[in-house]
């Protein structure tokens, strides 16, 4: 099992930051590697919303559905794949802190086919990337 944890302060309100990351247009802007996201259903994001991401992932490009599992605006959010060659679910947290936001990012999944075999540095690959996703959401946002 894979398993991420990063955390980041942003000098943004909480509802600012969750707004731009539950906003699928936007996540490439964000989020490295990603080459496609899309919201798939209609209407309001919320519970059950779904999206497609493609993204390019140690030299790979895979597609995976995805449903939003949790919603609670401004504080949490999280979604898990439904299809793809790697299964995964992610939260956020925020919490209004200092001026700002405090995000946890909290990353778990299960790597099948090619990744299954190098899991150990999907694990590394991971941790790095979203440690970089989640500085340069905060260059964006407070830039």
């Amino acid at each position: 099992m894979i398993e991420v944890k990063q955390d980041i302060h942003i000098n943004k309100p909480a509802a600012d930051v969750f707004a731009f990351i539950t906003d699928f247009s936007k996540s490439a802007e964000w989020q490295s590697g990603l080459v496609r996201s899309e919201q798939t259903s209609s209407g309001a994001m919320g519970v059950g919303s779904t999206g497609v991401v493609v993204q390019k992932f140690m030299g790979k490009e895979m597609s995976n559905e995805i449903v939003v599992t949790a919603y609670d605006a401004p504080k949490r959010y999280g979604a898990k794949t439904t299809s793809g060659p790697v299964q995964f679910q992610f939260e956020a947290t925020l919490a209004e802190m200092g001026g700002g936001t405090h995000v946890s990012m909290h990353m778990t999944g299960e790597a099948g086919g090619f990744f299954k075999l190098a899991e150990g540095m999907v694990q590394k690959e991971l941790d790095k990337s979203i440690g970089q996703d989640l500085s340069k959401l905060k260059a964006l946002l407070e830039g």
